[in-house]
């Protein structure tokens, strides 16, 4: 029994139709005393029904099972209320794939040649109500992204925009981080995807860009 002091642990369901996949995912996460694995689904329907039973955090989510896919299981799985996110296990690094897995709703992309590595760090951001990508395909999906949006700002995520706000309203990586009780390094790694995703150069531009746009 959990004791009533302890935190709550991130519950999951693993959906592969590879019986040595879920083995070997489970073998991993249940080394994190924070991630408890709920149920194990082998096909995509399966995977639907599961969530429906468990309501568990996060279904991570094989994109090529029978009988229902990864992409229409993930809607499926958001549509039907149990509150679970998904994370997607794929092969491909093709922008089209996660552009498709997301619209389906999915919070994570994470290639499986990189799974282990990544995998307990998707897990976390998504529970922190955070999206992850592999980094093998954040580059190609942020260069597909950029091609089919008119307003730079949609680029930037709520996050990123209230720092792009803060640092406009000149407060220096340390105010921010202990504000929001994240990191320095971490206020540093947003302030660069900001500058990069905007084609900003320097913290003046930061700020002249958060003035025209009524951000500051």
């Amino acid at each position: 029994m959990q004791r009533l002091d302890a935190p709550r642990k991130i519950r999951i369901l693993l959906a592969d139709d590879h019986t040595v996949v879920r083995q070997g995912l489970r073998l991993l996460l249940i080394r994190n005393q924070d991630i408890d694995v709920v149920g194990e689904a082998a096909s995509g329907r399966e995977a639907v029904a599961m969530c429906r039973e468990l309501s568990p955090d996060i279904a991570i989510v094989d994109i090529a099972m029978p009988e229902m896919n990864g992409v229409e299981a993930t809607r499926q799985i958001r549509q039907d209320g149990s509150g679970a996110n998904v994370i997607i296990l794929s092969m491909h690094k093709d922008a089209m794939y996660v552009r498709e897995t997301l619209r389906a709703g999915a919070k994570g992309y994470l290639l499986k040649d990189a799974m282990d590595k990544d995998i307990v760090q998707a897990i976390r951001a998504v529970a922190r109500g955070e999206a992850f990508l592999s980094p093998g395909v954040s580059a190609t999906v942020l260069d597909d992204y950029q091609k089919h949006v008119t307003d730079p700002l949609d680029l930037v995520t709520n996050r990123e925009r209230q720092i792009l706000q803060m640092l406009a309203g000149g407060k220096t990586s340390k105010d921010i981080a202990s504000e929001l009780s994240i990191s320095v390094y971490t206020v540093d790694a947003h302030r660069s995807r900001i500058m990069k995703k905007l084609q900003l150069r320097t913290i003046g531009d930061v700020v002249r860009f958060a003035l025209q746009r009524g951000l500051a």
